[in-house]
């Protein structure tokens, strides 16, 4: 069945909007759709899975506990997040859907 990550997303966004797409053992492959989102303040993921994000659409920046330098992405920016790097999304842009592709998966695996 064909399906495209563009379509299908809700003019009203409350929250981000997470889909998986594909689930199998241990990957998960995720649509992530922001529209002026951001992770509250003083909260962190905190993940068992490394993720490998791609950004498609929109824009946005991740911070990192410890003091590391945030990252800015644009579309077609990608980053691999280690399982237990803490961080968050401390933007993403308020004019359109940031549209993430996410891979989790255990690199030990």
């Amino acid at each position: 069945m064909k399906n495209n990550l563009f379509e299908n997303i809700p003019e009203k966004l409350p929250e981000e909007l997470f889909e998986t797409l594909l689930a199998s053992g241990d990957i998960k492959i995720e649509r992530i759709v922001s529209h002026g989102h951001t992770t509250t303040e003083g909260e962190w993921y905190d993940q068992s899975l490394d993720e490998w994000v791609l950004l498609l659409s929109g824009s946005a920046v991740l911070e990192f506990d410890g003091g590391k330098e945030s990252v800015s992405l644009k579309p077609g920016d990608y980053i691999l997040l280690p399982a237990g790097l803490r961080h968050r999304v401390a933007r993403t842009e308020s004019g359109a859907d940031s549209v993430w592709l996410a891979i989790h998966f255990n690199h030990s695996a």
